[in-house]
């Protein structure tokens, strides 16, 4: 078994974000980063899939050398060796060019990522590269077995879950709760001081879509308390002022 988790760094879920050159872009001064939080779900998962079944398991992440550390800690975790694209994944399409070239390289049985980013939150990428390597791809998926080439997966649909019995190769996007975040103990993380992180080069591909703006989301409302004696006006400001009834 040949697995593949590909992961992304993002910005911390507590950090302060702010826009420079005229809000094109993310100012990373003082911003703490961290393995996308639906990542490690999947590399969760992953490092479970290989203790029970053998085989190997490959983290892949597109972009600089200041994800190093994210990497590192992923190797940690339990992965064997890593691959850094030395590229800024600058959109959706180019991520999935970037890691569907690898995959092509490496024949992997099972490439496992985050449901979304938490800083773009596109939710595209597993279906793209699914379509690049010609096998399918599924997402969000909360449970993932596996019985010798067959996988019986339970993902998200509007109004329920849907289980499938589909064979691999796959490609997937995992949420919570297919496996429990996992942390690297001490023997982890002497060992993945030596475990291989090779970088490579990426493969020439157009930018298809290019940022204009980002803006902030709208600072929250002042908090109104209506006394509990005053049923009426609480149901008259949910009427005319919140206009949620």
């Amino acid at each position: 078994m040949k697995i593949l988790v590909c992961i992304t760094n993002v910005p911390d879920t507590t950090a302060k974000i702010a826009f420079t050159d005229n809000d094109t872009k993310l100012n990373k001064n003082g911003i703490q980063y961290i393995i996308g939080p639906y990542d490690d779900y999947a590399l969760a998962r992953g490092v479970e899939i290989k203790e029970q079944s053998g085989g190997t398991l490959t983290v892949l992440h597109v972009g600089g050398a200041e994800a190093d550390p994210q990497i590192r800690k992923a190797l940690a975790i339990g992965a064997d060796d890593a691959i850094r694209v030395n590229a800024e994944p600058l959109d959706s399409y180019y991520a999935a060019l970037q890691i569907a070239q690898v995959a092509k390289q490496n024949s992997y049985d099972l490439i496992l990522m985050g449901r979304e980013s938490i800083d773009y939150n596109s939710g595209v990428v597993h279906g793209l590269v699914g379509e690049m390597l010609g096998i399918p791809s599924y997402s969000p998926v909360m449970k993932l077995d596996l019985d010798g080439n067959q996988a019986t997966i339970t993902r998200e649909i509007d109004g329920g879950n849907e289980i499938l019995k589909v064979s691999l190769p796959l490609v997937l996007g995992c949420q919570e709760p297919i496996a429990e975040w996992k942390i690297p103990n001490m023997r982890g993380i002497m060992t993945a001081r030596t475990k291989p992180l090779n970088v490579v080069e990426p493969v020439a591909s157009e930018i298809l879509t290019t940022p204009e703006k980002y803006t902030l989301p709208a600072p929250k409302g002042a908090c109104r308390m209506i006394p509990a004696s005053e049923a009426e006006t609480l149901i008259r400001l949910l009427k005319t002022e919140a206009k949620v009834l």
